[in-house]
């Protein structure tokens, strides 16, 4: 008979972040996923927020032990997932959670998100994974991000993620009784952003903050914008195969034949 417990106690988490080693839902995830199976943290050193699937390339990485035993690294979310998966840790894990990020990542965010890049690179690297975030400017009940972590992953174990999928998951900022439930939703759109706030720096010379993200625009029912409005955890399937195929066709028929340009 399957031994479902003990089989959880047997896996090895990888878990990751882009606030930072010191982030409230990094913690809350790691003691949280801990309490059911083996775990490791390999988190950036500081906050590598929006760093999307960036990887240093051009200068060494430097990874260091903290006093709580997460292990620190000097690079990207990326970076992180990386060194853990090809050689920095001893033992291989068998799955990446990303997490718990402070603030949303729907629709378009997901392109920029160093949550789910750190994800994105676990399943790069041919394991299941999963980016979790707490949809909220003002961040609070980490609680119960962590709880549908635990959820999530037992869901997992049981019915085992296609390889070419990674799961991005929203959860509204409440407590864990108020939760309406899940909802497998799609990802939805954003306007374009704001424009870039011009100012000056102490020495009169031009300088740029990136504007605010465009508000929801492609935000009806199905989509994970509309999930978490609505008070359920969105769940969002991710392919990491970007090819439209449905157009490959049609591009084939105005390219130039043979090597006429």
């Amino acid at each position: 008979m399957f031994d479902f417990i003990a089989f959880l106690r047997n896996m090895h988490i990888l878990i990751s972040n882009d606030d930072g080693y010191l982030a409230t839902g990094l913690n809350a995830l790691a003691e949280s996923l801990s309490e059911i199976a083996e775990i490791s943290v390999v988190a950036p050193d500081k906050n590598r927020s929006a760093a999307s699937n960036s990887l240093t390339l051009e200068m060494p990485l430097r990874a260091q032990t903290s006093e709580n035993g997460f292990i620190r690294v000097d690079g990207t979310p990326t970076d992180c997932v990386h060194l853990a998966i090809t050689g920095l840790l001893e033992q291989e894990p068998d799955m990446v959670f990303a997490g718990i990020n402070h603030g949303a990542n729907l629709g378009d965010d997901v392109l920029y998100s160093g949550t789910v890049a750190a994800a994105t690179e676990g399943r790069f690297l041919g394991l299941p994974a999963v980016a979790i975030s707490l949809a909220s400017n003002d961040s609070k009940h980490f609680d119960t991000a962590a709880h549908v972590a635990v959820t999530l992953l037992k869901q997992i174990v049981k019915n085992p993620l296609p390889k070419d999928t990674l799961l991005n998951v929203n959860v509204p900022d409440l407590p864990i009784s108020e939760l309406k439930g899940y909802q497998s939703t799609r990802l939805g759109q954003r306007h374009k952003a704001e424009p870039v706030i011009k100012s000056t720096d102490p020495r009169g010379r031009d300088i740029y903050w990136v504007g605010p993200p465009g508000a929801k625009q492609d935000a009806g029912q199905g989509t994970d914008f509309y999930a978490i409005d609505q008070g359920y955890v969105s769940v969002t399937p991710l392919q990491l195969d970007l090819t439209r195929y449905d157009r490959m066709n049609e591009i084939a028929q105005w390219l130039p034949q043979g090597n006429n340009t």
